[in-house]
């Protein structure tokens, strides 16, 4: 599987995104922007979403889901999905590509915007990320990814 992370902004419904990704032959996780630290913190996700499935280990049935419980570090898949799923009225996502080389953004009237997916103080304190000791908001997120193996079972 060849992952890669996007942010996008526009007028193209939830709906509309996902068929036009499928239609590619490849698979897509729309994640709310608001909870989304970084590139690192989805593409481990999906990283630890497939190991998940190669060790029998997985809490859902498909990767896609997986993936986004481990982006949320959340072992409910309810919980999880309710965080991480775009809010209604949302113009703006954070995409996880599966199997996507081009994403022809322009084709659904999209544009990509990185900046979604990049930490700030802000996503910090939503996500409770306490750096009290120096480590980075990168690094803790990465640990709360790993960190769910641990707590899904």
């Amino acid at each position: 599987m060849d992952f890669s992370v996007i942010g996008m902004r526009g007028n193209a419904s939830f709906e509309t995104i996902v068929e036009h990704f499928t239609s590619m032959g490849g698979e897509v996780v729309l994640l709310d922007p608001d909870y989304v630290y970084g590139r690192d913190m989805i593409e481990s996700a999906a990283e630890h979403a497939v190991r998940a499935f190669e060790h029998g280990m997985n809490r859902s049935k498909t990767i896609l889901t997986e993936t986004i419980i481990y982006a949320a570090s959340e072992r409910q898949i309810s919980k999880a999905l309710s965080r991480m799923k775009p809010k209604e009225g949302r113009m703006d996502y954070v995409a996880l590509l599966i199997d996507i080389p081009d994403p022809k953004l322009d084709e659904i009237g999209m544009t990509r915007d990185d900046s979604l997916i990049e930490g700030t103080p802000e996503k910090a304190e939503r996500l409770g990320l306490i750096n009290e000791m120096g480590i980075p908001c990168e690094d803790l997120t990465l640990e709360r990814v790993a960190l769910l193996d641990l707590a899904k079972y």
